[in-house]
């Protein structure tokens, strides 16, 4: 874990209005009770009238409102809570996906292991917020991003934040924003599109979206995703019902979904930034790589590299366990062939498309459709029929230690399947898979140790962002005959 700015550190950031801080820090300002993002361009505050808190929530908490001008809540997330495998991070990752506004706190708790009491001290403790104000915090930013970014009726706005009434909604709008709904709906720019909704998504820059595009296109499954080098867009599985997306370059970053149910919205937006790594810092990264002479060309060709993550662990765990010893085309083939004879097809905006398969379909029928050794074959119903009874979960704040023991107590799952799981369910950026043949030839190219035990040790140097090491390394290798799926 790296360690947080202190005082000084985070009132220089403000000083110098410095963007990379967005998202990781907010401002309080006694003499106004306002709080803002670092790089608010407003005049810099004395240091005795200032107070950092670690999330709007905090700051709400201790009754300050969120600037007018530079809209703290619109800045992209922090990637402090990929960065730490601990309880706090891990409930943020919840909390985001919105598993309080379904499940409540004990549900939230009860995942992470912890009684609701001792789960509510932690995070008050570290971040100044339990979990219900956290989530309220977050209820009021997906409501912003309706208002200024939709048509929708404010009842429509109201419940599809997670708010059980509009009066809430009212209340929480004017006590976060000192504006009434009307008023932050008239600060957009611009109209939306008339069909389905099309939402701004902050990022830091630099952000390497053709690569990152790419790199999903080349694993795209027919039927259920396509890409090109300035968009991506999926169908998937949301807690109410089915979804759709795209993700585009376009003045920024526009995402346009279509939802059965707008309760989805903000785990949507969610899993969208955890996909595209939108709240990474990328230049803390580009900074601790290029500092090593190897490196440097690498970074300098592809500044802002992301790690990509998943919409569907338990999706991501039969990809990977499917594509694994094989070539990525090799992986789309037979998973293509799985969408096409289990995947449940849908209609967005006029176009057929399908699901992924749900774990039970292919527990109970991907013997029929898979082909390859029975043994995998085997080992990928068997974890599917695991994932559906509970006997295996897997989400994306799971323990990390955790998480690779049960995985690898599994038939047919080695360390590379769990590690590349860990990687990009969790979000990790320390995990080097020093075994994988494409990256051990990108490592060789960029002419460091390329055995997977030299280039384990070799690797150390670079941590915690062995992943993002690793997303250079992949893109580094010669057209590899085996690849990650």
């Amino acid at each position: 874990m790296t360690q947080r700015p202190g005082f000084e550190e985070r009132y220089r950031a403000i000083s110098a209005r410095d963007t990379r801080f967005d998202g990781q820090f907010v401002t309080a300002v006694r003499s106004t009770g306002i709080y803002c993002r670092p790089s608010c361009p407003a005049r810099t505050p004395k240091p005795a009238n200032v107070t950092f808190f670690a999330t709007s929530a905090a700051a709400h908490e201790a009754g300050y409102r969120a600037c007018k001008r530079c809209l703290p809540e619109a800045a992209p997330g922090s990637p402090e809570w990929n960065l730490r495998g601990d309880a706090v991070a891990r409930a943020m990752r919840l909390i985001s996906d919105g598993v309080v506004e379904r499940e409540g706190v004990p549900g939230l708790s009860a995942r992470l292991g912890y009684s609701p009491r001792h789960l509510t001290r932690l995070l008050a403790a570290e971040l100044g917020a339990g979990p219900l104000a956290l989530a309220r915090a977050q209820r009021a930013n997906t409501a912003r991003l309706l208002l200024v970014g939709t048509d929708l009726s404010a009842t429509d706005v109201a419940f599809s934040s997670g708010f059980t009434s509009v009066r809430q909604f009212n209340d929480t709008i004017r006590e976060v924003y000192d504006l009434t709904p009307t008023q932050l709906r008239a600060t957009r720019r611009g109209r939306t599109a008339p069909a389905g909704l099309t939402l701004a998504l902050p990022v830091r820059e630099p952000f390497d979206h053709s690569g990152l595009f790419a790199w999903l296109a080349a694993r795209a499954l027919d039927g259920v995703e396509a890409g090109d080098a300035t968009s991506f867009e999926r169908t998937l599985q949301l807690p109410s019902g089915t979804g759709w997306f795209r993700l585009a370059v376009a003045d920024g970053l526009r995402l346009e979904a279509q939802l059965e149910h707008l309760d989805d919205l903000a785990t949507l937006v969610a899993r969208v930034r955890r996909l595209f790594d939108l709240d990474a810092d990328p230049q803390a990264v580009d900074v601790a790589l290029a500092a090593h002479p190897e490196l440097a060309p690498l970074v300098a060709a592809t500044p802002g590299i992301r790690l990509p993550g998943v919409v569907d662990p338990q999706e991501l765990l039969v990809r990977a366990m499917v594509g694994q010893q094989i070539s990525v085309a090799a992986a789309r083939t037979h998973l293509s062939r799985l969408v096409a004879a289990l995947g449940r097809e849908v209609t967005v905006a006029g176009t057929n498309r399908r699901l992924f398969p749900s774990m039970a379909d292919i527990a109970e029928r991907g013997s029929d459709v898979l082909t390859g050794p029975a043994a995998r074959i085997r080992a990928i119903t068997e974890t599917a029929a695991a994932l559906v009874s509970g006997e295996l979960s897997l989400g994306n704040a799971d323990d990390p230690v955790e998480q690779r023991t049960l995985l690898l107590g599994r038939r047919g799952i080695g360390p590379w399947t769990a590690d590349y799981v860990r990687m990009r369910v969790l979000g990790d950026p320390d995990v080097l898979l020093a075994g994988d043949l494409a990256l051990r030839s990108g490592a060789a190219r960029t002419g460091i140790p390329h055995d997977p035990k030299s280039l384990t040790a070799w690797a150390a140097r670079v941590a915690p962002w062995r992943s993002y090491l690793s997303m250079h390394l992949w893109r580094a290798a010669a057209p590899a005959k085996k690849e990650t799926p």
